[in-house]
């Protein structure tokens, strides 16, 4: 029996458009810490990076101390802006009839590896009924910040599957380089937070512009070319 392709997805910046929640609560988080919140390309340079590895460079290495105060004031401001609607979380054009058609596909198994928390990637799932399409989800939680490879190599390891047969899908270079840790494959998708050329700097195959053009780039890797019937 042959291997899974393997199908992960980052969240922030590739399954839903993230950005204003983001910079909102990092400026609250800044502010309540007496400090001069970031510029917003800084800020939107970070995501994907695991909380406290983000604010380290966002401070620029700061004291342990004040990474602590920040992280906690970014959490509680996230938490409350989360509920304003004009903060939504919207998935991108084509994303979820994208997540699930592939997940419909024989020998493929979709995951998620993300900075984002556990309970925050549960509650995006939930929100748009996606919970049943994702086999395996690694988080900073519990994983190393990318671009260290182990939300990838346990993505792997959860799920059978090969680095030749593991494609990782992101908007940044921190998720390119991840894949390339991992001997996986890097695909990156135009529409995020990171300029085009730093994801093929980062390992990316091949960049695409839209949701169609990913699933076409999928559809000539030969990825689950067999649906079920």
């Amino acid at each position: 029996m042959s291997n899974p392709t393997l199908i992960i997805f980052d969240c922030d910046g590739t399954l839903v458009d993230s950005q204003h929640l983001i910079v909102a609560a990092m400026n609250d988080a800044f502010a309540k810490a007496a400090l001069v919140p970031p510029p917003r390309d800084e800020i939107l340079g970070i995501v994907g990076l695991s909380l406290p590895e983000a604010i380290w460079r966002l401070t620029g290495g700061g004291e342990e101390e004040t990474i602590t105060r920040i992280r906690e004031g970014y959490r509680d401001a996230f938490t409350v802006l989360r509920q304003d609607p004009k903060h939504n979380e919207p998935m991108y054009d084509g994303a979820l009839e994208a997540v699930l058609d592939l997940a419909k596909k024989r020998d493929v198994v979709l995951g998620i590896a993300t900075g984002k928390s556990r309970p925050g990637v549960d509650r995006l799932l939930e929100r748009f009924e996606l919970v049943h399409c994702f086999k395996t989800i690694q988080t900073a939680d519990t994983s190393p910040s990318k671009p260290h490879p182990g939300m990838i190599l346990s993505a792997m390891e959860e799920t059978d599957a090969t680095p030749a047969d593991t494609i990782m899908i992101g908007d940044t270079s921190f998720d390119m380089e991840m894949a390339c840790n991992a001997g996986a494959i890097a695909l990156g998708v135009g529409w995020g937070y990171h300029p085009v050329e730093h994801l093929h700097q980062g390992g990316a195959r091949a960049v695409a512009s839209d949701y169609p053009h990913l699933m076409q780039l999928l559809d000539e890797m030969q990825i689950g070319r067999d649906a079920a019937e």
